[in-house]
């Protein structure tokens, strides 16, 4: 169960790239859920997804996993999620769920987490066990989730709302 949670139904285990394989099932499973339940829904399971995540991931470290092995990528579901939750707020607010949106959210998230800058990368490297695998995602997936805003702000302001609603 341990290992199905965290390499997200197994997808931390597709090659190349295990990381971005568990954030495009995560963004899929997040648009679903954001969909159908709600941004509230998606941001309040990304909160209690980390919980589970941090416990799980000092288990699995205690009985000797590798800390931060690449197959373990429940940390980037719940970095997509917060992402998408803060993008989609103001997307879903003007009565949709815009492509460009998602896809935005996508690869900000992934260039947050792959690049690692500042902040992220400091608790990447110096944060030990399970806070250290989760919180440099959920401060990349706020991170990206900013971005993303600013970018859609920055389009609604110059007139391209076409391309986002």
């Amino acid at each position: 169960m341990n290992k199905l949670f965290l390499t997200f139904f197994y997808s931390g285990l597709l090659r190349p790239a295990p990381g971005t394989w568990g954030s495009f099932f995560g963004l899929i499973l997040g648009v679903l859920i954001a969909y159908f339940l709600g941004i509230t829904t998606l941001f309040l399971l990304a909160i209690l997804i980390s919980l589970i995540a941090i416990k799980e991931v000092n288990v699995y470290e205690a009985n000797g996993g590798e800390h931060d092995n690449s197959s373990i990528v429940i940390d980037e579901v719940i970095g997509i999620w917060i992402t998408l939750s803060m993008g989609l707020a103001i997307n879903l607010e003007n009565g949709g769920m815009s492509y460009l949106v998602v896809l935005l959210s996508f690869v900000y998230f992934r260039l947050f987490d792959i690049y690692k800058p500042s902040l992220i990368g400091k608790i990447d490297r110096e944060v030990k066990g399970g806070y250290g695998v989760v919180l440099d995602d959920v401060l990349a997936g706020f991170f990206a989730g900013l971005l993303t805003l600013m970018s859609i702000g920055a389009m609604m302001k110059f007139g391209f709302e076409k391309f986002i609603f």
